[in-house]
């Protein structure tokens, strides 16, 4: 029984920090981390030695630790990329693979539910559309270590498949879930964090404007940050298509929500007119 006191807690700001009945229970995969601290500090092993065994997933063990111990440089997000790959092809060769997939993605432990992602986007009998509407609700998760890997997961085969992918995510645009929202311009910004950059967005940002149109006044602040960081990507590129854009929503749509988002969207030509004209 986990106490509420562990349950409603903050999380340390740093890994020693982490109380030692804290980290037991995540590497037991018992409670879900609450913070970057606590996520990067899971042992990925501990966890699935303790975890695997209650789901049906015992056999998969012995490979999946020799495949991370072989990786020259581990992290959080490269060991859960390595299990989420081996995991999937033990399912194929055990025709678990929708079992497995449903497992994951109820688990308390949003790591186990981060390799949930990768079963689905490794999954070559889905095309790109198939994978987005069965990723929805790993998408929409309640986590954000969730939220941030399984844009991770697809965004190669969304790049691959990139006017199919935005058709699609137009419509995820139109969704009352924030997190939905969001995923739509965050698969495939220009410039993504800890990614490859989309070339093809970065020549060409008009792609997205079926998005960018309907986010433009959206009241979630979450949703806002993501249209603002889209647009500031796309102005290192081709900042006249911001500056157009910007001026046409000024004079359609100057609510508040649209007023953050330009003063988000402009910030890096802003930065760059400032040293052209120290006065500016």
């Amino acid at each position: 029984m986990v106490s509420p006191e562990i349950r409603n807690r903050k999380g340390a700001r740093k890994t020693s920090d982490i109380p030692p009945k804290v980290l037991k229970l995540l590497n037991q995969g018992e409670i879900p981390t609450v913070n970057l601290t606590e996520w990067l500090a899971v042992n990925q092993i501990k966890l699935i030695e303790s975890t695997f065994p209650k789901i049906g997933l015992k056999d998969s063990l012995k490979g999946i630790k020799r495949a991370i111990s072989l990786q020259k440089k581990s992290s959080t997000m490269s060991a859960i990329k390595v299990i989420g790959l081996q995991l999937y092809a033990n399912c194929v060769e055990s025709k678990s693979l929708s079992k497995t997939i449903k497992s994951l993605s109820i688990h308390q432990s949003d790591i186990l539910r981060c390799y949930a992602t990768y079963l689905i986007a490794f999954n070559s009998d889905l095309n790109i559309v198939e994978k987005l509407h069965k990723s929805k609700n790993l998408i929409a998760d309640k986590h954000f270590g969730v939220r941030e890997i399984v844009w991770m997961a697809l965004r190669p085969e969304i790049e691959k498949n990139l006017i199919q992918s935005i058709d699609y995510l137009s419509g995820l645009a139109n969704e009352s879930d924030e997190n939905l929202r969001r995923f739509a311009l965050e698969s495939i910004r220009p410039r993504g964090v800890w990614c490859k950059h989309l070339e093809r967005l970065k020549e060409n940002p008009e792609l997205a404007l079926p998005i960018l149109e309907k986010l433009k006044s959206d009241k979630s602040k979450y949703v806002q940050a993501s249209v603002g960081n889209w647009l500031n990507d796309a102005s290192k590129s081709m900042p006249q298509f911001v500056i157009r854009l910007c001026e046409k929503w000024k004079t359609e749509s100057l609510s508040t929500e649209t007023e953050k988002i330009i003063k988000r969207s402009m910030r890096t030509i802003e930065k760059n007119t400032s040293k052209k004209d120290p006065k500016f």
